[in-house]
């Protein structure tokens, strides 16, 4: 469904046509006093020729159910606007540690590889995002084969979008070249965040996968992360976090 450029787009559309007026009549002014070609406009102007030869740009009224400018401008601030969402995700500022644990071959019930670091989150946007910095040392294995010293770096944002009324959320970091996008919800009863996602390890390699915030205090937390193997889904990585301090 076409809809209607807001009130700066319209703006700028107003000046790309005044200057494209403006060129054309200055290029027949300069070369013959014949009949200047007609301008391109943008999709929804019409051009106005008055008895004494001038012109002027209107724009045409919007399609019967589509908001206009000042409607339109409300909709956005009123999406804006903080909820008790957005402060739920700013309780978790601060700097905190964590400890992880991560089966590389996907069996849970086998020993884990273990690894430490830090987490610092603050809220950006005026309160409507969170961002999470992680630095981490951990062992990965390298083109012979052995386990080697590895320093991680992440990087997550999060925020509740009013418009789609779910929590979302990224994930970057310096293990791949692609950005995770996940969207989910919050139950109060048990203080959980469930969110879903996919990501793309490698061509041909989707991975549906899940994730858990359970917030157990104000200091402690918890992420759990899923992944579907062949069908079954299996938690291939746990992470405890501790607000300020040692992790657990």
């Amino acid at each position: 469904m076409k809809r209607r450029p807001t009130l700066l787009v319209r703006v700028l559309l107003g000046s790309a046509l005044l200057l494209s007026i403006s060129a054309v009549v200055a290029q027949d002014q300069s070369t013959s006093p014949g009949t200047a070609p007609s301008p391109v406009l943008p999709p929804g102007t019409t051009v106005n020729s008055g008895a004494t030869g001038g012109t002027s740009a209107t724009t045409t009224d919007a399609p019967a159910g589509i908001p206009n400018d000042a409607e339109m401008m409300k909709q956005m601030m009123e999406m804006a606007k903080l909820n008790e969402n957005h402060k739920l995700l700013s309780s978790m500022d601060g700097s905190w540690s964590y400890k992880v644990k991560f089966w590389m071959n996907g069996d849970p019930n086998s020993k884990p590889e273990e690894s430490t670091g830090t987490a610092v989150r603050k809220s950006v946007m005026g309160g409507r995002f969170t961002m999470m910095d992680v630095t981490g040392k951990m062992k990965m294995p390298g083109a012979d084969g052995k386990m080697k010293d590895f320093e991680f770096k992440g990087q997550g944002t999060d925020g509740y979008d009013n418009a789609k009324k779910k929590f979302v959320a990224s994930w970057m970091d310096n293990m791949g070249t692609g950005i995770m996008m996940s969207e989910g919800d919050y139950d109060p009863s048990t203080k959980t965040f469930n969110y879903t996602g996919e990501y793309q390890m490698a061509p041909g390699m989707k991975q549906q996968i899940r994730e858990v915030v359970k917030l157990t205090d104000k200091d402690h937390m918890t992420f759990e992360w899923y992944e579907n193997h062949g069908g079954k889904e299996v938690k291939t990585m746990e992470i405890n976090y501790t607000r300020g301090g040692k992790s657990k």
